[in-house]
């Protein structure tokens, strides 16, 4: 499965660049398409890991005035 996250800037927030060096070192990678970043589980995670990501998330993206959408598939 992966997990796909949508992030939409505030120009009054972080660079880009500075949240996907984020995003980089927590293990999502940038894509292109509907989503900018994809998260690889080689696998099936279970709904707590689900969570678990999602919240990593939040707190990592917290205070850098960044909007997110998640959806794993």
């Amino acid at each position: 499965m992966e997990t796909y996250l949508r992030v939409t800037f505030d120009s009054e927030g972080a660079k880009p660049s500075e949240i996907a060096d984020k995003l980089r070192t927590f293990g999502f990678a940038p894509t292109q398409g509907n989503y900018d970043f994809v998260y690889d589980w080689r696998g099936s995670p279970t709904g707590d890991q689900l969570l678990d990501l999602c919240d990593e998330v939040t707190r990592m993206l917290r205070g850098f005035r960044v909007l997110f959408e998640i959806e794993t598939v």
